[in-house]
């Protein structure tokens, strides 16, 4: 069934888990992410369907996909729309059946993005749908196709993000602590000091963004210190790019309708092995 991301993130940041959040663009990615969720032996999981990937799907085809996708499965499936700027196309998500929402207005000043954000939690709150919000900015690293070649980072101040959450009562907060959207360009370098103490002033569940690459032993210390919810985008993209080439390159190439079923087993493979260690449980 499809559900908010509320209890399952509560829990998560309770018992010192994180439920992975992944992206998807179709259904090969939305099937894969759910496969390898039942298969990992949990029965919750995100996907994130971005606002940019509205041209690949409209939100009531995606949401239509992802309800039957978890019934099929009895599968917990909270379809998030990630990244989205637009209050309109928000408030469609709230009528097409999303069961939560990120407004992203880290660009607006913090008095701008605070307002935003509270209206985004009426509106949503009042459908039952959980709402995410950012503060601070994120680079762009290597092959990322979240942010632009022109983001800064800025890191997330710890009383400002404690102000934000009691302006607003957001759900969840994305924070910036040195994590990039895409892959690392070297040695990833993320300020377990600056969440530790965002973590102590606002006792919310925390989401990193810019899951892709980093090292394992990272993401634990991350998860310690509040973080409650993680997205992975770009490695899924790169690693079934990757393999797809290989398939396309050999003596025969596969049958479009293989291409498709190999698609989603090479999302799965991605999904399982950070599903392995973000430690989400059913």
């Amino acid at each position: 069934m499809l559900v908010n991301f509320r209890e399952m993130l509560g829990e998560a940041y309770e018992k010192g888990y994180a439920v992975g959040s992944f992206n998807v663009y179709n259904y090969e990615t939305m099937r894969g992410v759910c496969d390898a969720a039942l298969e990992s032996g949990t029965n919750s999981v995100i996907v994130a369907f971005g606002a940019k990937y509205l041209e690949n799907m409209s939100l009531g085809e995606a949401a239509a996909l992802a309800r039957a996708l978890s019934e099929e499965r009895s599968l917990k499936l909270c379809l998030h729309l990630d990244h989205c700027k637009s209050l309109e196309t928000i408030y469609a998500a709230l009528r097409a059946g999303f069961g939560s929402v990120m407004y992203d207005g880290s660009e607006l000043p913090f008095e701008q993005n605070a307002a935003n954000t509270a209206r985004v939690c009426e509106a949503a709150h009042a459908c039952g749908v959980s709402v995410e919000a950012e503060l601070g900015s994120l680079a762009a690293g290597e092959q990322s196709h979240e942010g632009e070649k022109t983001d800064r980072e800025i890191y997330t101040d710890p009383a400002a993000a404690a102000e934000f959450i009691e302006k607003t009562g957001v759900d969840a907060l994305a924070v910036s602590v040195g994590t990039v959207h895409g892959l690392y360009k070297g040695e990833p370098n993320i300020r377990l000091d600056i969440l530790e103490d965002i973590n102590g002033r606002c006792k919310t569940p925390l989401v990193l963004h810019g899951g892709s690459g980093i090292p394992e032993e990272t993401i634990r210390e991350c998860i310690k210190r509040g973080i409650a919810k993680i997205n992975v985008n770009t490695e899924i993209s790169v690693y079934a790019v990757s393999r797809l080439k290989d398939d396309f390159a050999a003596e025969k190439p596969p049958h479009l309708s293989v291409l498709s079923i190999r698609q989603r087993e090479y999302v799965k493979e991605t999904v399982k092995k950070y599903i392995s260690f973000f430690g989400a449980r059913a």
